[in-house]
């Protein structure tokens, strides 16, 4: 694998550099061996913020962490491509959705996965929520998901006449969603 560091509102040493590629060496067995990794290290206040892409064939794993401790911000994203990994080789060994673009994409990524922990992560749904789409717009939508204290809300926007999305951001902002 190969590494690109970058640092916004600090440095990254060579030994933060050394410690992750160490601890990022755990998603060596479960990666191509081309993979390029990008990891972002940012520094606000008294946190650290890590990000971790990982460009795969036709898919980007992504993994962002906030933590006091770089260790930490370190373990935690591993964790997470980890599990992003294993659910995304299960989804391609999947005989009911197997098709010529899956086998195409399973064939270009390293399977030494173990097909035990595949079995694991079935998607269930649990739980299926119908209601009416009213037409609104955006500002109405981000009233109604504050009054039912929701991170997103899907409506119809009364101008376009297609379906949306706000959400709240993490910097207490609110972003828009709409298809092309």
């Amino acid at each position: 694998m190969r590494y690109v560091f970058t640092g916004k509102n600090m440095s990254v040493t060579e030994g933060i550099k050394e410690r992750a590629t160490r601890k990022l060496g755990r998603l060596d067995k479960l990666l191509p061996e081309n993979a390029e990794v990008y990891i972002t290290f940012s520094e606000y206040k008294h946190l650290t913020k890590m990000e971790v892409s990982v460009p795969m064939h036709k898919r980007m794993l992504r993994a962002e962490v906030s933590d006091a401790d770089v260790s930490n911000c370190m373990d935690q994203a591993v964790d997470i491509l980890e599990r992003q990994v294993v659910k995304y080789k299960s989804r391609l060994r999947d005989r009911r959705r197997r098709s010529v673009a899956t086998n195409d994409e399973l064939t270009f990524i390293d399977t030494q996965e173990n097909t035990e922990a595949a079995d694991n992560n079935e998607i269930i749904i649990t739980r299926t929520k119908k209601f009416a789409l009213k037409p609104m717009d955006a500002q109405e939508a981000v009233m109604e998901m504050e009054l039912l204290n929701h991170g997103f809300y899907v409506f119809r926007n009364s101008w376009t006449d297609e379906i949306n999305v706000v959400y709240r951001r993490n910097d207490g902002e609110y972003g828009l969603i709409e298809p092309q």
